[in-house]
């Protein structure tokens, strides 16, 4: 997916909604879902069981730090039910000036989740 992701714990701005104050979406988040949306393909029927995702992603500058959860976000409804299905992560770091972007891969989990006293 090409772009920059926006850091979901830094992708927050305050508004005043009908006089009450809320937290929402900046526009440079907004900006990246839209994009990403256009860009992912949609998986028909959406994946049902626990998963693991792996990706790169490549930032602009060495700047941001990596957070992977507004893209696993943007995943929920076109690849897969819920972003709770995902019971394992292997995300990597990568620097492309010219190119930021991200590189996944989902996949059904081959290991079953621990359980513990099962």
């Amino acid at each position: 997916m090409k772009g920059e992701p926006a850091s979901k714990a830094n992708s927050r701005r305050a508004a005043t909604i009908r006089g009450k104050r809320a937290f929402i979406k900046s526009k440079k988040a907004l900006d990246y879902v839209r994009v990403f949306q256009l860009q992912c393909p949609r998986i028909s029927p959406l994946m049902e069981e626990d998963i693991e995702v792996e990706m790169t992603i490549y930032y602009a500058s060495r700047r941001p730090d990596l957070d992977e959860s507004v893209i696993l976000d943007c995943m929920q409804g076109l690849v897969y039910s819920n972003d709770r299905q995902v019971k394992s992560k292997i995300i990597h770091w990568g620097l492309s000036k010219s190119n930021p972007r991200a590189e996944i891969e989902v996949r059904p989990l081959k290991k079953p989740p621990l359980v513990e006293g099962a």
